[in-house]
């Protein structure tokens, strides 16, 4: 069998070789950084030294709360803003739904756009509002207009937060302008897994519970994650590249009866999205998957369910349709050979289903 082909970057990404590094000697000698002796202060000293660059990585000149991974950053932010309510869009990842259950839920359009009305109208109803938001959803890549959105939010009084899971840094400067809250991932990025950040603006906006971080998260510090997540950011991602190679599978699958999700919506170069009709996803996954090639039908964290997509029912996605989509996802390592043959066998499957049903 050829060397097997990994298109599912957007649920993780390979670890690249200068964060292995990094972590490698982080393991190899060090602390508690919250201990008071000479070797804590040292790896105490490490560990600030990291968050400076993490956050500079990012553009980022406020706050930094290193966390386990984007989806303890939400939960901090969505459990522990001093807000009176909630919104969240239907389209957010699995982790905001499970920690927004009291939540209002924001229409989308047919492109998994939200509404902007619905959004002004739902903060017409008074109190401070936290309003979550992605800046690409994991399963279609469709990227909301976060400057537009916190325009509207701000002028309410409320407090965007933006899962920027699916990010690069310094990928989107309206980002870095415009949210009060950014939740951020180490392994979607090329570092470990384990580790994450949650930017903030002003401390003023969390409820503290006491701990590390200065006291808006408990546990101790993972140093050697810490430091191959800042030598991964360091890394700089060329995004024309995937963009090139999106746009080229796009072209081709098309014309073999592809149907693209959002096609016609600004996108993360990152992430495709693309419907086989008549040809599950389930069977899809495992063509593929039995050739050698890795890919997925929706997030990572829902992707083993039988559950249709709730980011597709959202969008006016209806039976059978809905679960014949699968993702494609880009990373750095992702060249054109690859495309090529994901294509080639993306081809041959459709033209198979086309024969049956003829």
């Amino acid at each position: 069998m050829p060397d097997r082909i990994y298109l599912d970057h957007a649920a993780t990404t390979p670890m690249l070789p200068e964060a292995i590094a990094a972590v490698q000697a982080g393991m190899m000698g060090w602390a508690n950084p919250s201990s008071p002796h000479a070797d804590g202060r040292a790896a105490r000293a490490q560990l600030e030294a990291a968050r400076a660059r993490i956050a500079a990585a990012y553009g980022w000149a406020h706050e930094l709360v290193l966390t386990g991974g984007a989806s303890e950053s939400l939960h901090i932010a969505l459990t522990r803003s001093v807000v009176d309510r909630r919104l969240i869009t239907a389209v957010e990842h699995d982790a905001v739904l499970r920690y927004s259950e009291d939540a209002g839920v924001l229409p989308v359009d047919a492109q998994g756009i939200v509404r902007l009305d619905a959004l002004a109208a739902a903060l017409a109803g008074g109190g401070r509002t936290l309003v979550c938001i992605q800046w690409a959803n994991s399963e279609t890549g469709v990227r909301q207009r976060v400057e537009v959105i916190a325009e509207i939010v701000h002028d309410a009084g409320g407090v965007l937060l933006v899962d920027a899971a699916q990010m690069p840094a310094r990928a989107d400067a309206a980002v870095l302008r415009h949210a009060d809250l950014v939740a951020v991932s180490a392994h979607k990025r090329g570092g470990p897994p384990g580790v994450g950040g949650l930017l903030v603006r002003d401390f003023a906006l969390l409820l503290p519970t006491g701990g590390q971080e200065k006291g808006y998260r408990p546990g101790t510090e993972n140093l050697p994650g810490v430091l191959g997540y800042a030598a991964a950011l360091e890394v700089a991602e060329d995004m024309a590249v995937p963009a090139s190679l999106r746009r080229h599978l796009d072209a081709r699958i098309t014309a073999a009866g592809a149907e693209i999700v959002a096609a016609d919506t600004p996108r993360s170069p990152l992430i495709g999205a693309y419907r086989m009709p008549g040809v599950s996803a389930a069977a899809q996954l495992i063509r593929f998957d039995l050739a050698g090639i890795a890919v997925s039908a929706g997030s990572a964290c829902s992707s083993g369910s039988m559950r249709p997509s709730h980011v597709l029912t959202a969008m006016g996605w209806q039976e059978p349709e809905l679960r014949e989509v699968i993702r494609v996802s880009f990373g750095r390592t992702t060249n054109e050979a690859e495309v090529e043959r994901f294509a080639d066998l993306w081809c041959t499957i459709a033209a198979e289903a086309r024969a049956r049903a003829a």
